[in-house]
């Protein structure tokens, strides 16, 4: 139910969703969002087999349990294991330096759309870092990464780049391709095999592009985003249509690649479990959906946050078996003992 809503909408659809379950009725919800999973339900079942081919229904969990068992893919009361390895998360790294050098420079950039009107202040993407992008919809995210990659043109105030950018929109139209099959639109992709692989996208090369799922899609875009040579990687909602471990398997590909390779990366999207695994540091845009937008940032990580997580009066926590994201539920101690310390975010 969650997918392209912001993390603001999915939080009054958990809510909402929340109040329809009575004692005569109840509702079930596929998601792929753990954190708004983990939010929304009282009970989780895990959905395991092989792709494309047969699927298995667990036993109903406790939303946890349920959640840190999927992370493990091992059933231990059904001794099942569907999955070789567990997806682990790292405690948050120390505070990684800003680099001194500048990739990409905007100044009071203006752009108006409509009666839509964005503005960015003075700010800059650092040099080898992955900043993420947190903001409601109809602020001009999207807009912004456009004018990053020089797809449209600020009204007033400049952009100062010249670097190649590699650029994976928000909306794909399969139509666009025609009769095109994958491999011919992943013709650099292909020749990086760790890539193909671990986004799957190598059964997909014979398939026709207008044949393709909403998730293969994604991979696919995202295959040709990563497999093109560049300074600066732009990728709007990177997680739509991606289930949980497809989403994570993005999110350590991404990470490895900008580290090893010393790019730098602004990635958009919703999911906070995805934001916060991946970025160094993070913009926040604020303003009144459809009205007007304002680009704020880039922040460290806890300064963004807390920024970001106040104005959606949420506080998150860690899980303390798994290391995942967790929202705390509302007037709960820890929110409310996190909110008087103003750290909605933890540290």
């Amino acid at each position: 139910p969650t997918s392209y809503l912001d993390i603001k909408q999915r939080i009054k659809v958990s809510n909402f969703l929340r109040k329809l379950a009575k004692p005569e009725n109840a509702v079930v919800a596929v998601e792929h969002d753990l954190i708004v999973l983990d939010y929304l339900a009282d009970s989780v079942h895990i959905m395991y087999g092989e792709s494309g081919a047969y699927g298995v229904a667990s036993k109903p969990r406790p939303t946890r349990n349920a959640i840190n068992t999927y992370l493990e893919g091992y059933l231990r009361d059904e001794n099942m294991r569907f999955r070789q390895h567990g997806i682990k998360f790292e405690s948050k790294p120390p505070k990684k330096a800003i680099s001194k050098e500048s990739l990409v420079r905007w100044d009071n950039i203006s752009k108006k759309l409509g009666k839509f009107h964005l503005i960015a202040a003075a700010g800059d993407l650092p040099k080898k870092h992955v900043i993420g992008v947190l903001g409601e919809n109809g602020l001009g995210k999207t807009s912004f990464v456009k004018l990053l990659a020089g797809e449209i043109k600020p009204d007033t105030g400049s952009i100062s780049a010249n670097i190649r950018v590699s650029y994976k929109p928000q909306y794909i139209h399969s139509g666009e391709f025609g009769d095109k099959q994958v491999t011919d639109i992943l013709a650099k992709a292909q020749n990086d095999s760790e890539l193909m692989a671990r986004l799957e996208v190598e059964p997909l090369l014979l398939k026709k592009v207008v044949e393709l799922s909403g998730g293969e899609m994604q991979r696919v875009m995202i295959s040709r985003c990563l497999g093109e040579e560049a300074d600066l990687y732009l990728l709007d909602e990177p997680a739509a249509y991606l289930d949980a471990e497809q989403r994570i398997a993005v999110s350590k590909l991404l990470r490895e690649r900008m580290d090893m390779h010393g790019k730098t990366a602004l990635v958009v999207d919703h999911d906070l479990l995805l934001i916060d695994y991946i970025s160094d540091m993070l913009m926040v845009f604020q303003g009144e959906p459809a009205a007007r937008g304002e680009a704020n940032g880039p922040f460290q990580m806890e300064e963004g946050m807390n920024l970001f997580l106040k104005g959606l009066d949420v506080t998150l926590r860690r899980d303390k078996d798994s290391n995942r994201p967790r929202i705390n539920s509302p007037s709960s101690r820890l929110d409310r003992e996190q909110k008087a310390e103003g750290k909605y975010y933890y540290s």
